[in-house]
């Protein structure tokens, strides 16, 4: 796994974490952490997609 989408799938598990905690705490400021969420985890898919990429490149080149 590149590290990249390494770092993005860990801030994308970690807000996930802090939307849970502020929800139940009845803060609305969870819904920034859901966006957050959803945010990192398409970075995550994005950084593995051209991880993917760049090394079938380099093997068939």
């Amino acid at each position: 796994m590149p590290r990249l989408a390494a770092y993005a799938l860990a801030v994308c598990v970690l807000s996930v974490a802090a939307a849970v905690v502020s929800f139940a705490q009845g803060s609305w400021l969870g819904i920034v952490w859901v966006l957050l969420a959803g945010l990192s985890s398409n970075m995550t898919w994005y950084y593995l997609r051209r991880g993917r990429a760049a090394r079938g490149k380099s093997v068939t080149g």
